[in-house]
């Protein structure tokens, strides 16, 4: 029987571990924090969360437009404690419900720790365990999972606090919202946290070091959601770094690097994340370590170390739940002998949780307007779609990308309210090989938003024939 120790418990670990046992593994499962980790205890589960609460709060903006007579979000007040505890407990539910699975599997899940012991000759690989409250104990492994996560950075002058400084793990332990929320940093993390805040009626300030925000998304998705923060009253400062953050006390005091200082209540500290990597005992064991401290891994989740593979955000390939769930499998199914076929990140759809939401998958316009990648395109307005209207939806779009000689369709971009639901014909589209044509005769609800999916198509299908 082949013994699997996989160190960390987040989806890529969890996952590689229920895999294991279907094979009949012998598998241990260390993880310090929880089944789950630190997707399900505190990054993912909670934000996403704590972001349907503010969705409720959405519904209530422009009742008027409707016929609906409200007092609309003045009336409406938000219990941060309220909100709070729902997100804790949501998460420590899905926390447990992980734990009962992998019981029920038959999986060794270890509250602790766990790193690389000495590295010697043979076909195993020794794990130096430390359970929480125990002596530390070794285990001769066939094959070892790093699925280790990573951490939210930290600014040498806006250390987190937890009280006013934040970074996005601490949001959680307020008992009241921030009357003016400086967020420092407009990717991904730091849009939503915006987003989600302003959305609830806090005022927000959000610190943008490029032109725009999400600068690493579609240009035309990331600068309609720009429209609509800044439409909603959000300060978006562009081309601005976050110096220095103080606690003063009463609130924080944020320097830009320019010098301009902007006095707010709390921030929000949103920079990015570190892989955790650093104490595993790598280097001693000679695995192969990248830059920033990202284990390197292959297509199948190897890394040099014939027996070590790696999963999720410890390896820098793509900071997505969705992605490190399938690299501990891949990871598993490939060390067992089973048949796998490799990493395809073309087909990873990816979603931003802002309002609207912001969806992508496939090539890029980046890649297209390079000449990488030839494409025809079109792109929708939702404003045209007779159900948008009906919802009042003014903003957001379908884009489409498709090969210029085939019609197979290649990529796709939506913003949209629940685009994250939107973008999956897309990606079956471009996971099955399908051209815009077949897109184009798939006969979709109407109405729907899903109809400028299929509409989009027939665009594309039209200029192909001519």
């Amino acid at each position: 029987m082949s013994r699997i120790v996989i160190i960390g418990g987040g989806p890529g670990g969890y996952e590689a571990a229920l895999v294991a046992a279907q094979l009949d593994a012998d598998v241990t499962l260390v993880e310090a924090d929880g089944p789950g980790g630190a997707c399900v205890l505190t990054d993912c589960v909670p934000s996403k969360t704590f972001i349907a609460s503010s969705e409720v709060m959405t519904g209530y903006r422009n009742n008027d437009a409707f016929g609906i007579r409200s007092s609309g979000l003045d009336g409406v007040s938000v219990d941060a404690v309220a909100v709070n505890e729902r997100v804790k407990k949501l998460a420590l539910a899905q926390s447990g419900d992980i734990q009962t699975k992998l019981v029920k599997a038959g999986v060794d899940v270890v509250r602790g720790r766990a790193r690389m012991g000495e590295d010697r000759l043979g076909h195993t690989h020794q794990v130096l365990i430390t359970p929480e409250g125990g002596a530390q104990y070794a285990i001769e492994a066939d094959t070892v999972l790093l699925a280790t996560g990573a951490t939210p950075r930290v600014l040498p002058t806006a250390r987190p606090d937890g009280e006013r400084i934040l970074d996005w793990r601490q949001v959680y332990d307020l008992t009241e919202l921030p009357e003016h929320l400086v967020v420092i940093g407009s990717g991904v993390t730091g849009a939503e946290f915006a987003s989600a805040y302003l959305a609830m009626g806090v005022k927000v300030t959000l610190v943008s070091s490029r032109e725009r925000v999400m600068p690493h998304e579609d240009a035309d998705a990331a600068m309609a959601i720009e429209r609509v923060f800044r439409d909603r009253g959000m300060t978006i400062l562009s081309q601005s770094r976050g110096d220095s953050v103080v606690n003063t006390g009463n609130g924080v005091r944020v320097t830009l690097s320019g010098g301009k200082v902007i006095e707010a209540s709390h921030a929000l500290i949103a920079v990015g994340a570190i892989p955790n990597t650093a104490d595993l005992g790598l280097a001693e064991y000679g695995v192969a370590v990248g830059n920033g401290g990202y284990v390197t891994v292959d297509r199948v989740s190897r890394t040099n170390v014939p027996g070590i593979y790696a999963a999720g955000d410890c390896t820098g390939v793509l900071p997505l739940a969705s992605v490190a769930a399938m690299q501990g499998r891949i990871a598993i199914w490939h060390a067992m002998g089973e048949a796998v076929a490799p990493l395809r990140l073309r087909t990873v759809s990816a979603n931003v949780f802002t309002d609207p939401e912001l969806a992508t998958v496939g090539v890029s316009q980046n890649e297209v307007d390079s000449g990488r990648t030839p494409a025809r395109q079109v792109m929708l307005p939702l404003t045209g779609n007779a159900r948008a209207k009906m919802a009042g939806l003014q903003d957001g779009f379908v884009k489409l990308f498709c090969r210029p000689a085939t019609g197979q369709v290649i990529g796709g971009v939506v913003v949209a309210p629940k685009a994250s639901e939107l973008i999956l014909p897309i990606t079956m589209a471009i996971e099955n090989n399908l051209t815009v044509d077949q897109l184009a005769h798939t006969i979709t609800i109407y109405p729907s938003l899903s109809g400028s999916i299929a509409e989009a198509a027939r665009q594309l299908m039209q200029h192909e024939i001519q």
